[in-house]
């Protein structure tokens, strides 16, 4: 073997090994920044600049601290809010906030996309298949209003359709025959599905199979 053929070999070998290497290691480095990332963003949110050196609590100047104290404060709000006396006290700041001018639009934008994912108005929960650009083209999307008569649009449906790698997505507004509810993916599954542009393997539940478009019922 010649010392050119010797080289393009040994080059084609190191190119493999790097991106095995890089498959590898790319996922775990993106997922460790990113909790890395989320982490220092919350402890950054006690302010240790303002704690002198020889305080008696200069404690809180610790990496990680103030990630515990903001984990304990949600926490302990989370207990609060199940008082009946609590409870309504928040509710009323919160009708306060919903009706302020300017701050009710930011605020009740958050909290509804908050209710949608952890809240008990729970809406990336009904996966489904939408037909949107052509008869035989399917969309995987979630149903986030089942009538939207208000926006004079009888017999349709609300569906958000995620955008493959990004947190963004779309809205659409289809008619329930357009709408193949998914009673056997889990929300879970056919969110990471859509957003990892469908190189997700799909695990199906151990359900009935997907019901006919025709029956224009969610689950």
């Amino acid at each position: 073997m010649s010392p050119k053929l010797k080289f393009r070999v040994l080059l084609s070998r190191l190119l493999r090994y790097f991106f095995q290497g890089l498959l590898i290691l790319a996922p775990i480095g993106i997922t460790a920044f990113t909790l890395y990332w989320g982490f220092i963003t919350i402890d950054n949110l006690l302010p240790r600049d303002l704690i002198p050196e020889d305080h008696p609590m200069n404690f809180l100047r610790y990496k990680g601290v103030g990630f515990a104290i903001v984990l304990i404060i949600i926490v302990f709000v989370g207990y609060l809010s199940s008082s009946f006396i609590i409870g309504r006290l928040i509710d009323m700041f919160d009708h306060i906030l919903e009706r302020t001018p300017f701050i009710k639009y930011i605020y009740s934008s958050v909290k509804d996309v908050f209710d949608a994912f952890v809240g008990e108005k729970k809406k990336f929960d009904h996966p489904v298949l939408v037909n949107v650009y052509g008869v035989d083209v399917w969309e995987m999307g979630f149903i986030t209003q089942e009538d939207v008569r208000a926006l004079g649009l009888e017999g349709y449906l609300a569906v958000y359709v995620p955008h493959a790698y990004a947190i963004t997505g779309k809205v659409f507004m289809v008619k329930r025959e357009k709408v193949r509810p998914l009673t056997n993916v889990s929300a879970g599954e056919a969110m990471k599905f859509a957003v990892s542009g469908g190189v997700t393997t799909i695990t199906e539940l151990p359900s009935a199979p997907i019901a006919p478009s025709e029956s224009g019922e969610s689950r």
